[in-house]
């Protein structure tokens, strides 16, 4: 309770400060841009460290006996795993995949594998996606070399676990092609510095659900198992890591789906296969060939997912029955028979070998991109400006730039003075969460300042806010809807499962065709990229609504409208805010991305920073970036545990 009334005192005090300021600023004394004799200038000694590593790359022990080694171990496996894959014939490794799907899941996910990869095929892109499988084979397992032993030792040591977290928070909202920036630096430009930059974007979530599953384990079970005379290598081995195995699967299933969400980013450093295909097609402005590369990362994702989902589903189905032997015996039996699958892919590329089919036959090729490209060919003509209307992408295009972009940049970059903004930051932490949480909005947005981002960082806020509040009033009305409507719901999970896993970059090609270069494309594909979390949490939230309660307001008179918005939606808010948590995280990581379009802002500086080398600037705008994801993403968790309904 006292911690409570000193964050009410606390959030009145900035509120207070917040509003003299404001009179002040408006009377005008003023306070001007935020001051640059503040700048730290993290920068320079950033650039430093960059001349001397390359002036010291060839003669360091750190580079001779660290980095160049690990270097050329990725390199071969990569090389390895390229070969092989490029090597078995068409036919075996179409088997291999869906004899595992068979094994770890059903038809369903069978067919699914097999029309996947054959589509990659169809699409004359079977060599690209070995190519991208093989990274992510190498990628995956060395996160997984990582992530778990870390997860481990983050569930027995309550130290290393509160050392890790913040490490954990930056690299999850840090964007990805960030990365690159430093990546680059140490392992130069190839594909190495791809597979280090999937780590470090894909370690984070092996970690956590490793450590989860391991806190998650029954305290009676370990307990029984250390009264049994177990030692804390048994109890790991035996006990604690057979039962978080689910959690951990989880964790791998996780750790593929964001290393297979770089791909394309790591493109823009050599790493080819399906990323450099999109890539290539968003600077040529090819939309359907984007479109297709996207599609087979799709499925690609796709298909991996749902045979690691299949198969952590298969681990916890083993151990709650408590044998492998009962599991077994529900299995047809040649699944059981496991001489049927080496001797058949042992036939097939026996075959393959005598017959010569080794790469996917040219003559099957089906291409998608002629009637794509026409089709948005037709769009590009035919809807910038729909007749004399006044209707179209151009007007559209007009209205955010000129009514909503352009206005609140000028209000956050210089109408709003920036003590102001610092101090209602300040406020809102106080009054969500306490002192802890209004340190960390206030440093956070004082810092943004102290590292000369402070216009840019305001000019991507402008550009979020945009597309937060459209996906919005998009999203909720959506997911009341899809709770509300069986029909409405299955007509939207596909399409919601299709924006979810294409890759980003694929958005942005159709968009900046229909709306030109600029911050509007990457708004619009902000919006399309983060409408699915937001539906899919609003109608979780109705879902979870208890049916007594519904019932209940019901007997009381209540109409449809009153039950929606006095009942439902107040108890839903939680998830609902939840949901607008990813929409903000989803609209930043996005319009950083349109930084390679033309869109401004902190996106624009990253991305100059990776092209002219230019590391600080790039670190200096990545650490912008994160700052700006952090601080809603923690006011929003606060605001969405307080309103939680006590159990």
């Amino acid at each position: 309770m006292a911690a409570v009334n000193a964050g009410r005192w606390l959030a009145l005090c900035a509120g207070a400060a917040a509003a003299v300021l404001l009179g002040i600023h408006f009377i005008g004394s003023g306070f001007g841009p935020f001051p640059v004799e503040w700048n730290i200038g993290l920068r320079q000694p950033i650039d430093g460290f960059q001349s001397w590593v390359i002036g010291n790359r060839s003669t360091h022990p750190i580079f001779l006996f660290v980095f160049g080694p690990f270097s050329a171990f990725v390199d071969w496996g990569l090389r390895a795993a390229e070969n092989i894959l490029l090597w078995l014939p068409w036919p075996v490794t179409v088997w291999l995949f869906a004899a595992l799907a068979w094994q770890v899941a059903n038809w369903r996910i069978t067919v699914v594998t097999v029309c996947g990869l054959l589509f990659m095929g169809l699409m004359g892109l079977w060599e690209q996606s070995m190519q991208t499988l093989a990274l992510m084979v190498i990628a995956v397992s060395l996160s997984l070399l990582v992530s778990v032993p870390l997860g481990i030792l983050a569930a027995r040591h309550a130290h290393l676990q509160q050392i890790l977290r913040p490490i954990l928070d930056l690299m999850q909202t840090m964007p990805a092609f960030v990365y690159l920036i430093p990546v680059l630096l140490f392992f130069g430009v190839a594909r190495v510095p791809s597979v280090v930059a999937t780590m470090i974007y894909a370690i984070p979530p092996g970690i956590r659900l490793t450590e989860l599953g391991l806190r998650q384990v029954s305290p009676p079970v370990v307990e029984a198992a250390r009264a049994f005379g177990a030692t804390r290598r048994q109890l790991l081995w035996h006990v604690q890591l057979p039962l978080a195995l689910p959690a951990i699967m989880a964790g791998v299933n996780q750790t593929i789906m964001m290393a297979l969400s770089i791909v394309i980013i790591a493109a823009l450093i050599g790493a080819g296969g399906l990323g450099r295909e999109v890539l290539v097609a968003l600077q040529r402005l090819q939309v359907g060939r984007a479109l297709e590369a996207g599609l087979a990362v799709v499925l690609l994702a796709i298909i991996m997912d749902r045979i690691s989902d299949a198969l952590a589903n298969r681990q916890s189905e083993i151990y709650v029955a408590g044998a492998n032997t009962g599991y077994a015996a529900k299995r047809p039996a040649w699944q059981r028979a496991r001489i049927v699958v080496p001797l058949v892919a042992a036939v097939l590329l026996l075959a393959a070998l005598v017959l010569g089919v080794q790469s996917f036959p040219e003559a099957a090729r089906l291409p998608l991109y002629q009637p794509v490209d026409v089709a948005v060919g037709w769009m590009r003509d035919n809807l910038y400006r729909i007749g004399n209307s006044g209707w179209g992408t151009g007007p559209l295009s007009d209205l955010i730039t000129i009514r909503m972009l352009d206005p609140l940049r000028a209000l956050f970059a210089h109408g709003l003075a920036w003590p102001v903004q610092v101090a209602l930051a300040v406020c809102a932490g106080a009054a969500l969460s306490g002192f802890p949480l209004a340190l960390q909005a206030g440093l956070g947005l004082f810092a943004i300042g102290m590292l000369g981002m402070w216009e840019l960082a305001m000019d991507t806020v402008s550009q979020v806010v945009v597309a937060v509040a459209i996906s919005i009033v998009l999203a909720v009305p959506l997911g009341i809807w899809a709770a509300r409507s069986a029909w409405v719901d299955a007509l939207l999970r596909p399409i919601l499962d299709t924006l979810q896993t294409i890759p980003s970059f694929v958005f942005l090609v159709p968009v900046i065709m229909l709306f030109n270069v600029g911050r509007v494309p990457g708004v619009i594909a902000s919006v399309l990229y983060a409408l699915p979390p937001g539906i899919r949490l609003t109608t979780l939230g109705l879902r979870q609504v208890n049916d007594e309660v519904r019932e209940a307001a019901r007997a009381f008179g209540s109409s449809s409208w009153q039950l929606l918005t006095k009942v439902e939606l107040p108890l839903a808010l939680p998830s609902i805010l939840l949901g607008i948590n990813q929409v903000i995280m989803m609209a930043l990581a996005m319009v950083v991305i349109s930084g390679l379009v033309g869109g401004a802002g902190l996106g624009l500086e990253a991305v100059i920073g990776l092209a002219k080398g230019q590391t600080g600037r790039g670190i200096e705008a990545g650490l912008a970036i994160a700052i700006l994801a952090i601080i809603p993403d923690r006011m929003l968790h606060a605001a969405a545990h307080r309103l939680q309904p006590p159990v």
